[in-house]
């Protein structure tokens, strides 16, 4: 479970969170939405412990900030960064011993073949397209068998077929009862996805919905009509 209490981000005097609330279950998956700069990349980084802020976050029942919940909770950033002098491999391997995960060569494998990149493991970090980085990024997590899971815009640059791949894999990983919160702007890639949503403006979160709660409504229609209403009362 993910649990974000009374998040708040300052710049100076600007409030990039304000109050912000949200919960994903176990075997949930849950989605961020908002417009460029609604928030959703501060809270983001906030998850992932690559910003300071007022508030709690929990991984777990965990303070995300403690070795318990980052052995237990991976990330996908937007932007992949790859050391330039490890090979696609040793980025897995170097997770692999970071972690102390009893990853099998089997498991290793089985990543490479479903996310194409058998012939791409002895590339250099820095020969790789941006695509092939985002793959390595999101082996990388998945090798570590997380509890909680943050993907940023994890389809940004994935080819159709990888795409298809990393949907199959966050099913699997909801099935397995881990948490999934997925920041995306790219409403027609998670619409098959989602059990909640959460629509973030001007720091703060203005909606959120159980899938479960919401009838024949789609994804694209629920954001839509609030970020809507959201511009009237301006």
């Amino acid at each position: 479970m993910l649990e974000i209490l009374n998040l708040t981000k300052m710049y100076g005097k600007y409030k990039a969170a304000n109050d912000v609330n949200l919960a994903v279950e176990d075997g949930e998956i849950g989605i961020l939405l908002g417009p460029n700069g609604a928030g959703k990349s501060t809270v983001i980084k906030s998850i992932a412990g690559l910003l300071r802020y007022d508030g709690k976050i929990l991984i777990q029942g965990m303070d995300a900030k403690s070795m318990e919940a980052k052995k237990i909770f991976a990330y996908v950033p937007e932007l992949p960064a790859m050391y330039d002098a490890l090979t696609v491999r040793e980025h897995i391997e170097f997770i692999i011993n970071a972690y102390h995960v009893p990853a099998s060569e089997e498991d290793v494998k089985k990543l490479f073949e479903r996310f194409e990149l058998t012939d791409k493991q002895d590339k250099l970090g820095n020969e790789l397209s941006k695509g092939m980085m985002q793959k390595v990024s999101i082996c990388c997590a998945l090798i570590i068998r997380p509890k909680v899971i943050l993907l940023d815009e994890p389809m940004v640059g994935l080819d159709p077929a990888a795409i298809k791949e990393l949907k199959q894999m966050i099913m699997e990983l909801k099935d397995m009862g881990a948490t999934i919160l997925i920041s995306t702007h790219m409403l027609e890639m998670v619409k098959d996805l989602w059990d909640v949503m959460f629509v973030m403006d001007k720091g703060r979160i203005i909606a959120s919905y159980k899938k479960s709660d919401t009838k024949e409504e789609d994804l694209e229609e629920l954001f839509f009509h609030v970020t809507d209403h959201e511009k009237e009362e301006v």
